[in-house]
């Protein structure tokens, strides 16, 4: 026991095993470390030896220095992030790792001022100095059509970002979408005809016609009526709106692990059903399947005078 506590001592007062050590605590905190978080771990260490341990690591450009709302941190510096900001300043190197850290989702530049504490004006003169050395690019969020999030320059955007396959331009695409719906429904229905053709028991006819959203996701790929690469779950998502519309049904089973189209050992099958009988007249109107039918009054907020479903209904 005597041995360590000699041992610890020792490297305390060797200048390298500081740095190591720092280094070994930024490695632990990727985010990066407060001088307090140094000062915890090495309780016994001298103020004085603690600011040339740093001092030195900053020197030689293995920590960078940076500020956020609670004060400075070190940070680990990243060799391709450092080639990249050769000749920038602190402020510059700040605003870039918190982009950096925003990932594929971005960031506003309001959050950026939140983070960094620079003024707004010092943090568009950085953004656009980031831009023309195409280090980072400003995308617009169909969450938010005037304002832009900014993210790494070779990044692919998330789909929270830019609508995904639904969306062009930040326009949704809803002739698309109906497309793909009809598509969807037609194999469906044909996979449905198919069995009943089949003259097999009506347990068997019924477990035919399911099919998985990979057989449909293969279908739709090969009609080739997409100009863009559509998931599996931009298919589910799909077949969701054909279950809500009730022209599809869908089931989960079990099966095996790597199976084609399966996750977590379960898999969805979906089969095209026909209404048992026709809805009435009022459920076809835009009020029989409004979500917000109890809050509708005449000069309310909701009000039929103002419902752009029911105008259009009208306008047949």
């Amino acid at each position: 026991m005597e041995e360590v506590k000699v041992k610890k001592e020792t490297n305390l007062t060797d200048p390298a095993e500081i740095e190591n050590r720092i280094k070994e605590l930024c490695q632990q905190f990727p985010h990066g470390i407060t001088d307090q978080v140094i000062q915890n771990d090495l309780p016994h260490l001298e103020p004085q030896q603690r600011a040339m341990a740093i001092n030195k690591l900053l020197s030689l450009g293995q920590l960078d220095l940076l500020r956020n709302s609670s004060g400075l941190l070190y940070r680990m510096k990243d060799s391709q992030s450092t080639s990249k900001m050769k000749g920038s300043d602190n402020q510059e190197k700040l605003v870039y790792q918190i982009i950096e850290d925003a990932g594929n989702k971005g960031i506003w530049s309001r959050d950026i001022r939140f983070k960094s504490n620079l003024p707004l004006t010092e943090i568009n003169k950085i953004l656009k100095n980031l831009e023309s050395k195409k280090l980072i690019k400003a995308v617009k969020s169909v969450a938010a059509s005037k304002k832009k999030v900014y993210m790494l320059y070779n990044l692919q955007p998330d789909r929270s970002v830019t609508g995904g396959a639904w969306y062009s331009d930040q326009d949704f695409e809803s002739e698309f979408v109906e497309v793909l719906n009809q598509q969807c429904f037609k194999f469906l229905q044909s996979k449905a005809e198919v069995a009943r053709d089949s003259k097999q028991s009506p347990m068997v006819q019924r477990n035919s016609s399911f099919a998985t959203s990979h057989e449909v996701w293969k279908y739709i790929c090969e009609l080739g009526i997409s100009k863009v690469d559509l998931s599996m779950d931009d298919i589910e998502t799909i077949l969701n709106t054909l279950i809500y519309d009730g022209k599809v049904e869908m089931t989960i089973i079990a099966a095996k692990e790597g199976t084609v189209g399966s996750v977590d050992g379960q898999m969805k099958l979906y089969r095209g059903v026909n209404p048992v009988i026709q809805p009435t007249g009022l459920v076809k109107t835009p009020c029989g399947l409004c979500p917000v039918f109890d809050d509708c009054q005449d000069g309310g907020e909701i009000s039929p005078s103002t419902c752009i479903y029911m105008s259009e209904w009208l306008d047949f």
